[in-house]
């Protein structure tokens, strides 16, 4: 990971920005919809397609020489042509999209019983088990998505959150009886009242709280879930409520976990995050550094005000006893432009 350093001066200090698009974010793939309705053409692009094998547990297949290697944001699927998959189109088969006048499908498939195990650490802090089986690693999107390029993440997410979406989605909403798939997996159709449903996603926010000196403060207020491991914190984040906006979310969600009043509410970039189906919607606002914390009980296991120097040795895994959100995350590309931002 590179050196986290300052390249603005106080005098030229400016509100923070993302500098780089949340991991997540980034797609090259045309999602195509017109094709979604054009079974012949569908069809007849499955000879020349690639398809993304996607197993139970969201895990995809990247090259194993790559993955201890390569730099952030470079790997790339092991994608497969389609007619080693099946000679026609199947049924289950998710359409992603096209990229570079290639069609993009996921079916579901596993490693194998072969398959042994590798540990990976690439940004959470903690070892993560992933199977290896004929010269390939089979990594999870949320614990390894940074490391995955443009087009990879793009079409990986994108699958993941359909498949979450079919399991979810079994029965209708308003009959309760079966449904089946549709518009190769962008719709599903009731079999009993022909009600149609489309992919969900739930929103949430997630706000960076800064202090009020200078533009972008000089600490930051970092939580912890009693659930995360140990030492792990990040920033703030809520789902929005029936009836709020977004804005009144990030006033609401800090002031329940923390109880510490937010003002000068700014966006800042948002990132789909299908676990199972949200999409996380980030903010920076201020607060006052003095006011009392206050922590949700069963929510919040604890607070702090961090420096913006703590911050940044903990980004390059100088700080042993502070553990931040993984590279993966929103919430890791926010602290890190808040880190190099003057303030």
């Amino acid at each position: 990971m590179p050196p986290v350093h300052s390249g603005t001066s106080v005098n030229d200090a400016v509100p923070f920005r993302l500098s780089s698009p949340p991991a997540l974010s980034r797609s090259t793939a045309d999602r195509q919809e017109a094709l979604r309705t054009d079974p012949e053409r569908m069809r007849e692009g499955w000879s020349s397609a690639r398809v993304v094998r996607v197993d139970s547990h969201g895990r995809s297949p990247v090259p194993h020489e790559l993955i201890t290697r390569a730099e952030p944001r470079d790997v790339p699927l092991s994608t497969t042509p389609a007619l080693d998959v099946a000679p026609e189109l199947p049924d289950e088969a998710i359409f992603l999209g096209q990229w570079q006048e290639t069609d993009y499908w996921a079916v579901l498939a596993d490693p194998g019983a072969d398959a042994g195990s590798l540990p990976l650490d690439l940004g959470w802090g903690l070892p993560t088990e992933v199977p290896v089986a004929r010269g390939e690693v089979w990594v999870d999107l949320r614990t390894h998505g940074m490391v995955l390029g443009d087009t990879a993440a793009g079409l990986l997410t994108t699958a993941v959150a359909l498949r979450n979406w079919h399991r979810r989605a079994r029965h209708c909403a308003l009959c309760g009886g079966p449904t089946g798939l549709r518009q190769y997996g962008w719709a599903s159709v009731c079999e009993e009242c022909g009600r149609e449903e489309y992919p969900r996603t739930d929103p949430a926010v997630i706000c960076l709280v800064h202090d009020d000196i200078g533009v972008n403060g000089e600490n930051v207020l970092l939580a912890r879930s009693p659930v995360w491991p140990a030492k792990r914190y990040s920033v703030l984040a809520g789902f929005v409520e029936a009836g709020e906006s977004l804005e009144l979310c990030v006033e609401r969600e800090i002031r329940e976990e923390v109880g510490v009043a937010v003002r000068d509410i700014r966006y800042l970039g948002s990132q789909p995050w299908p676990f199972p189906r949200s999409i996380m919607i980030g903010f920076a606002a201020r607060a006052d550094v003095a006011a009392p914390v206050t922590l949700a009980e069963g929510e919040i296991e604890d607070a702090m005000w961090v420096s913006r120097e703590r911050v940044r040795g903990a980004l390059n895994r100088n700080d042993p006893d502070l553990r931040l959100a993984g590279g993966t995350s929103i919430a890791h590309v926010m602290l890190r432009a808040w880190a190099e931002a003057g303030n």
